[in-house]
């Protein structure tokens, strides 16, 4: 017996605090259905078969998450038919389980809902890494109501398998209502099971793709961005501000008489001094702007949709968090230093990356090979200093 179209509706959560994208997914495949009476038990095994060449298929064609995980989406609802089934993923840094994906009527107000490890049926089974099948959830302790309360939905039975990676839980499985009068099938669940190690191979490999991905576009030494990715980013702002006729501007800061502190504390507290100055300098931009090491003891920073006259402001105060800064305090060695900053800005000073950074670099340099400590604007000049006038007046 063919299976017939249904359609669902299909929240996909991508981020904490990112809006939830909804979208229809309608006509799934039809399959042979395994519960059909009197179907075959080959033609129940082949289907089954034809499932994992699918997963596999995907999981060895393509290092995209959205298609593996569509295509358990897919298998799920075409076998198991449960009301309503989710995927949670487990946040490390806050120990809950958000829903990545969720189908079925009550999908949408899912999104936002957070469940604490070790809370309910799903926060059990992450917890404790164990496949969990309740038929009657009034009669289990670790049913949690309050979803349902927010959902408004009624959750009678709960099939959960955790998403498990080696020894890691990655997340949770959960299907709702699916558990007919003759209870769930086991061959059900065994393929249950082998679809939520396909969904973990997928997450695995997706997490490695994101680190791999980080490793190319991050300097190891700051975690800032590093310079190929700035001239990436660079480009996309171009793009952009011809587009919406933005400005934007750049900034260049060079930490003067670097070197001084590599030949008397060694390289390795150089590189601490710089991760902390990169840290700082990132923590005083904004969350559209980015921050980059560009090289040696040189960062930039990337203002978008920002004048020139702001981003002279900008580097003013970049260069007094710098120069007034104590540096590598708890470590006892209290360190201060100056910067030389320099200020290009587009279009007004030139519409291209190159040139860019070439005005960019070749104010700061005309602060370097002046007094230093102080900042340079492309077609001004060196601005006037007066934290370190006065100094010189004291």
């Amino acid at each position: 017996m063919a299976a017939q179209g249904i359609s669902l509706a299909r929240v996909r959560i991508r981020n904490e605090g990112e809006e939830a994208r909804v979208e229809e997914v309608n006509q799934f495949p039809t399959v042979e259905r395994r519960r059909s009476p009197g179907l075959p038990s080959d033609q129940r095994e082949k289907g089954e078969v034809a499932v994992f060449q699918e997963l596999g298929k995907a999981l060895t064609s393509s290092l995209q998450l959205d298609q593996v995980l569509r295509t358990i989406m897919e298998k799920i609802d075409e076998f198991l038919r449960p009301d309503n089934w989710s995927l949670l993923l487990l946040d490390e840094a806050k120990q809950e389980l958000y829903f990545e994906l969720a189908v079925g009527k009550a999908s949408q107000a899912l999104k936002d809902v957070r469940i604490k490890i070790g809370q309910g049926i799903a926060g059990w089974v992450a917890q404790h890494g164990e496949t969990v099948v309740v038929p009657d959830t009034s009669k289990d302790r670790r049913f949690f109501s309050k979803v349902d309360e927010k959902t408004k939905t009624e959750t009678q039975s709960i099939v959960a398998v955790p998403v498990r990676f080696r020894d890691t839980c990655l997340g949770v499985i959960e299907l709702i209502n699916c558990i007919g009068p003759e209870g769930f099938d086991p061959r059900d669940l065994k393929l249950l099971e082998a679809l939520s190690d396909f969904a973990a191979i997928a997450l695995e490999n997706a997490r490695h793709v994101k680190r791999i991905h980080e490793l190319t576009i991050t300097d190891d030494c700051t975690s800032l961005y590093n310079a190929r990715h700035m001239g990436f980013i660079l480009e996309t702002e171009i793009y952009r501000s011809q587009r919406y006729n933005y400005e934007f501007s750049i900034v260049f800061i060079d930490l003067d008489h670097f070197k001084q502190v590599n030949d008397t504390h060694g390289h390795l507290v150089g590189s601490r001094l710089l991760a902390e100055i990169g840290n700082a300098l990132k923590e005083h931009c904004r969350l559209i702007d980015f921050a980059f090491r560009y090289g040696g003891d040189e960062f930039v920073i990337l203002l978008p949709q920002t004048s020139k006259e702001n981003a002279l402001n900008v580097a003013r105060r970049l260069h007094k968090l710098v120069r007034e800064g104590t540096w590598l305090a708890p470590d006892g060695l209290n360190i201060r230093l100056t910067p030389s900053l320099g200020v290009a800005s587009y279009p007004v000073d030139s519409r291209t990356k190159e040139g860019l950074l070439h005005l960019a670099d070749e104010a700061m340099y005309m602060v370097k090979n002046t007094n230093r400590d102080s900042v340079a604007a492309a077609n001004i000049g060196i601005l006037p200093n007066p934290v370190a006038s006065a100094d010189s007046a004291a």
